[in-house]
């Protein structure tokens, strides 16, 4: 069993199921040839989208990383969602999670590139 628990939660079922129906919507679509079903299939899994990461935002989601045993049930709601987690792209997409204060966008990924090693050592040769 994983210990990061990934998408056990109602965010990540409700997601996924709504995915499905708008592949079925999309698929048929395609062996129609209908450019309407087509679009209504797309537009499905967009929906699936935005709902998913609403109810991440709303605290049915979960956090990037482990998680303790006692809040790996399904229905245990993430208490910290409203403060936004640190790593995580779909809070910080609404503008929750990691901030600095005072630090410009470009000062951030100055520092980002200077973290990074000049050479990576490889095992194969190039």
């Amino acid at each position: 069993m994983s210990t990061y628990d990934e998408g056990h939660t109602v965010a990540g079922w409700t997601g996924t199921a709504i995915a499905t129906v708008g592949s079925c919507v999309l698929g048929l679509g395609v062996c129609m040839t209908s450019v309407l079903v087509v679009a209504g299939g797309v537009g499905v899994l967009a929906a699936a989208v935005v709902v998913t990461w609403v109810l991440h935002l709303v605290g049915w989601g979960k956090p990037p990383g482990v998680r303790p045993m006692g809040d790996w049930p399904m229905r245990a709601r993430d208490r910290s969602a409203r403060a936004g987690h640190p790593e995580c792209v779909g809070c910080r997409l609404a503008g929750r999670g990691r901030q600095a204060e005072g630090v410009s966008g470009t000062a951030v990924a100055v520092a980002a590139v200077d973290a990074v090693p000049a050479r990576v050592s490889s095992p194969y040769p190039l």
